[in-house]
């Protein structure tokens, strides 16, 4: 995953003293480039201005310039005092990119001696400027730079501005169709690229089927070499030769190569409908690719495969995504769901405690206990939405496939929710909580965050 480039322009007050300034500049930049520097690229303003801390309205277009030299992704205005509204308002009115306000709480009040820094004062201003210019911003209570509020704050921000970013220009491979019965999976081509800029780029089965017999025929040492890893992670294979199993692997290889082929970063796939031409089901390369960081959406769904999109970006690669079906209420559990599928989840999820193994080109395994993050991104009439929620996983009864038991607090609320939509059974899971980085994503991108509770529509 590319980082994220964030463009950071510290902002003071042009009559108050650069020393205290400095001080506050210098501890809030050593902590923000300790936070996720293998996800960020900080781009700063110390070649700009003294101390690379904006307050002349002259290095307005100075910041500007260079920030747009590197097509920064995000923009981070920390205010060291009180600041200039004109400053900051004059750089970010110039990006629509998320942007993040915040400065470090002040300490004394004024005295007869010395003035005092009045950071919040002037953030208060300043985003009535922001506002008025249409800037859209995030921001952090004022609160130490050294201090937990701080430090997950901006790594939320980070989070959200990733997601963002996965949505421009973001391409999804539509691998097949969309098997014949499944109305609940149909999208708008149209829509999802005037909206949002996402482009759905068409792969046929038969390419899949193609690359496939090519890999396996050459059998090259990628292949072997996987076989043998793939195998040896399994404990047990059920009802497949060693012919399927090799077939399997390249099958996995095959779709990575046709997707990253057409330069996409997720995939929706046709599956059980098409298993003839296939030779067999593409369960386990679904899940084998999530672990690759490139995110797979069963039966041709390709709002499901926006979802694992953004999903994957705002978790910066911490987790793979698993993409299941909504099936049934816990049998004593009533606040308790399954999450299941065939056998698509990623191998990296699976608990550890238990086994896991193939059977019939679906992988066999229970999910590890953690919080789990469930989202949707989805739409009807022309309305997007953005569902997310947060539970955990919990012990629950054995079953087939993929699958692990999600514990909310209020399930009867999450099911009205679900029902009443815009949604179908789909859904998008991975390990965190990423809800607020969700939602907040979900701003910037103009589309209606929804979330179990919000707006509630009630059974009977």
């Amino acid at each position: 995953m590319k980082k994220l480039v964030l463009g950071v322009a510290p902002i003071k007050r042009f009559f108050l003293p650069m020393e205290a300034a400095k001080e506050q500049k210098d501890i809030f930049m050593e902590v923000i480039r300790g936070i996720r520097p293998d996800a960020v690229e900080i781009v700063d303003i110390d070649d700009l201005c003294e101390n690379g801390i904006a307050f002349e309205y002259e290095t307005v277009k100075k910041a500007v310039d260079k920030f747009k030299d590197a097509r920064i992704d995000a923009l981070f205005l920390p205010f060291c005092d009180f600041g200039e509204e004109s400053v900051a308002a004059g750089i970010a009115s110039q990006f629509q990119v998320p942007t993040l306000v915040w400065g470090p709480r002040d300490t004394i009040p004024n005295t007869d001696v010395s003035r005092g820094r009045d950071t919040q004062c002037g953030i208060i201003a300043a985003t009535k400027v922001l506002s008025r210019s249409g800037v859209k911003f995030s921001y952090i209570v004022n609160s130490p730079a050294k201090s937990k509020k701080f430090t997950d704050g901006y790594e939320t921000f980070i989070r959200t501005a990733m997601a963002v970013k996965a949505m421009k220009g973001l391409r999804i491979a539509q691998i097949g169709s969309r098997p014949e019965p499944f109305m609940s999976v149909i999208s708008n081509e149209g829509e999802l690229l005037e909206k949002f800029g996402v482009q759905l780029v068409p792969i046929a089965i038969t390419t899949i089927a193609g690359y496939t017999k090519q890999i396996v025929e050459e059998n090259g040492e990628e292949l072997r070499k996987y076989v043998e890893e793939f195998k040896g992670r399994m404990a047990f294979v059920r009802n497949m030769n060693e012919e399927q199993v090799v077939w399997t692997c390249a099958m996995t290889m095959a779709m990575e190569k046709a997707i990253r082929e057409k330069d996409c970063t997720a995939a929706s796939m046709e599956c059980w409908t098409r298993m003839e031409e296939l030779k067999g089901l593409p369960c386990i390369s679904i899940g084998e690719l999530s672990d690759r960081g490139l995110p797979v959406s069963c039966e041709g769904d390709v709002s499901g495969a926006v979802t694992l999109a953004i999903m994957n970006a705002c978790c910066l690669g911490d987790t793979a995504q698993f993409f299941a079906d909504l099936t049934i209420r816990h049998p004593e559990n009533d606040n308790a769901e399954l999450l299941w599928h065939c056998g698509p989840f990623p191998y990296s999820l699976r608990d550890p405690e238990k086994k896991a193994g193939i059977d019939a080109f679906n992988g066999r395994w229970e999910l590890k206990k953690g919080e789990i993050t469930v989202c949707r991104f989805d739409s009807i009439g022309g309305e997007y939405v953005l569902f997310a929620g947060e539970g955990k996983a919990t012990d629950g009864p054995e079953t087939t496939g993929t699958y692990v038991w999600f514990e909310t607090d209020n399930w009867e609320q999450w099911e009205e929710k679900l029902v009443f939509g815009p949604y179908i059974h789909h859904v998008g899971g991975m390990y965190g909580s990423y809800a607020r980085a969700l939602e907040e994503a979900a701003r910037y991108l103009n589309v209606t965050y929804d979330t179990p509770g919000k707006n509630q529509i009630k059974g009977l």
